[in-house]
């Protein structure tokens, strides 16, 4: 797959239909910048809108992925391109794979150097392990809750949020037992819930809004993290006798605020057409 050729193609197809890269983005509700960048080559059509975007321009994925229009009479032919195409896909699928494993392997590395350093230093000054297994609990939580992310990419996200709403009450648990003080339990549970809350909420929202308008889901999510700052500040208040609302606060609630404002601003900017819309 050459993806300055498929650009090529997509830029022609387009053109046949007489649309412009604003339509055909509008019509895939994605901004034309998008559209833009599949012409130049900088990018290649996301495989969810790939069937509509073929539909609209008249020719088929295989088509789309071999850069050219092929004619069905030549059957042998047109069976070997759609084969080679899904070799194509499945090579840059492993590529992406092996570099992903490549990162993890030196990101886990990296952590179980951190956490023989702090073995060994533990042992030097105290003789016995006593601080290093509050940072080894840390660091070992961390790296089950972001492996999967790593390794899969945008397809782990899901493992990962799992891992993080499976582990992290049993952690903070045994952080309170290592520093033995239960209000870190009691007081990091009943704020991790609506945490977790938000973060599954946020997924949601960039997974259903994000690929066409990821505006309008930064939008959404800047909105959904209002209530819970409201939410977590009356835990806390009920808990430890803070302030439902201060200074901080009210500065959070703004900045969210008008993050969102921005972000609707941006979604719902006029679009504008360049050159090689014609």
């Amino acid at each position: 797959m050459n993806q300055t050729e498929i650009g090529t193609f997509i830029a022609k197809c387009r053109k046949e239909q007489k649309l412009t890269q604003a339509q055909l983005a509008e019509k895939l509700n994605i901004t034309d910048r998008a559209v833009s960048k599949w012409e130049t080559g900088k990018s290649m059509p996301d495989s969810s809108i790939m069937l509509e975007l073929c539909a609209i321009l008249g020719i088929t994925v295989n088509e789309l992925l071999s850069g050219e229009k092929i004619e069905m009479a030549y059957h042998e032919s047109y069976e070997k391109k759609a084969e080679e195409n899904l070799v194509d896909l499945k090579r840059k699928d492993e590529n992406s794979v092996s570099k992903n494993r490549i990162v993890a392997i030196l990101y886990s590395t990296a952590l179980f150097i951190a956490i023989a350093v702090c073995l060994i230093c533990d042992l030097a000054i105290s003789g016995v392990l006593t601080w290093s297994l509050i940072p080894l609990s840390s660091i070992a939580f961390a790296w089950v809750v972001t492996l999967p992310g790593i390794i899969l990419g945008k397809k782990g996200m899901v493992m990962s949020l799992t891992s993080l709403s499976v582990f992290v009450i049993p952690y903070l648990y045994l952080l309170s037992l290592l520093v033995k003080t239960h209000t870190v339990f009691t007081i990091g549970t009943a704020t991790a819930i609506p945490g977790l809350i938000f973060l599954w909420l946020v997924f949601l929202i960039f997974n259903h809004v994000g690929k066409a308008r990821k505006s309008m889901a930064c939008c959404l999510s800047f909105l959904a993290a209002v209530p819970i700052v409201f939410i977590i500040n009356l835990i806390l208040s009920n808990m430890i006798g803070e302030p439902i609302l201060d200074a901080w606060d009210v500065l959070t609630v703004f900045l969210l605020l008008l993050s969102a404002f921005i972000s609707f601003a941006a979604d719902h900017h006029p679009k504008k057409t360049g050159k090689s819309d014609n």
